[in-house]
């Protein structure tokens, strides 16, 4: 994959079976820090799925943001990006294959969406793939791409 957009633009030709399989092969990389811009992978061809990041984008989830120090995020939402949607980001075992990822848990922090956990793993340097968990039913995978990460290319090349 190229990096960068190109890479977000190549998972969304990808089916579930080969995200899922992408994300069992990938390393959960170090926690993401700061701004994450997210987009939906609706996993049915890059028409599709092109058209519902970009609906969803401009509606309703734009990424999220990582607070390092608090060990926990928030969801950039509303077309106006309004930080909420508060969770707790920790390492744990990844209820797809027992392998280690981050963990963003809204169980304890959000009404909202108390019965929802995200996992992340990262792909590229900076780009990560996310699966949204409904209790343990898998509904839904996301990307995000940060730019400000320990491990993104600009922060590694930067002296």
């Amino acid at each position: 994959m190229t990096r960068g957009k190109g890479d977000v633009d190549q998972l969304m030709t990808l089916s579930r079976p080969a995200l899922d399989e992408l994300f069992r092969m990938s390393p959960p990389g170090e926690i993401p820090v700061g701004d994450a811009r997210g987009t939906v992978l609706a996993a049915r061809g890059a028409a599709v799925s092109t058209m519902v990041a970009r609906v969803v984008r401009l509606i309703a989830w734009k990424g999220k943001v990582f607070d390092a120090e608090r060990g926990e995020l928030r969801n950039r939402v509303t077309p106006f990006g309004v930080r909420a949607i508060r969770a707790k980001v920790y390492r744990d075992p990844s209820l797809l294959d027992d392998g280690e990822c981050t963990v963003l848990d809204y169980s304890r922090t959000s009404v909202l969406a108390h019965w929802i956990r995200d996992e992340i793993r990262e792909i590229k340097p900076g780009v990560y793939l996310g699966i949204v968990y409904w209790g343990r039913r898998k509904v839904l995978n996301f990307a995000l791409s940060c730019p400000g990460s320990p491990t993104s290319g600009s922060a590694r090349h930067a002296s």
